[in-house]
């Protein structure tokens, strides 16, 4: 279960990440394929070998212990990461005059000829990738 929760512990948007925990994040989460799947198999194993004689609370209990891993080995195979970074297809815009941004705040600019957009900050953490189509250039900007 390690192998699905350590990763997605470690790897949040918005909070610090040292070096050390990041490869170790990503070293669960290389291996966590197979990891989940045969820690499954033991469990599914163990559960069958001793489900006749034992009684029923007991049961219930294996049962309790065996969806945690069969979780996590699902989780194990699906890029939950996405669900957290997922990109901006069809942005919207406001004119420079309209628009309600405070004059700190920090934009990522891209001007391509005539044509220029900018992009809150802000609004790219969350999505980490915006699609656009600038001056008929089709571009992604990332932060």
């Amino acid at each position: 279960m390690g192998c699905f929760f350590v990763p997605a512990f470690i790897i949040q948007p918005f909070r610090h990440q040292t070096p050390a925990g990041l490869a170790l994040a990503m070293a669960l989460r290389q291996r966590s394929p197979w990891v989940t799947l045969a820690a499954a198999c033991v469990c599914v194993v163990f559960i069958v070998a001793v489900w006749s004689g034992i009684r029923v609370w007991k049961k219930i209990v294996l049962v309790l212990v065996m969806v945690p891993v069969v979780f996590s080995a699902v989780m194990a195979r699906i890029n939950y990461f996405e669900w957290m970074f997922h990109p901006v297809d069809s942005a919207q815009f406001e004119s420079a005059s309209a628009t309600k941004l405070d004059r700190a705040e920090m934009i990522l600019a891209v001007r391509i000829g005539a044509e220029a957009r900018a992009y809150p900050i802000r609004e790219m953490a969350y999505h980490h990738v915006l699609n656009d189509v600038v001056a008929g250039v089709p571009i992604a900007a990332t932060y």
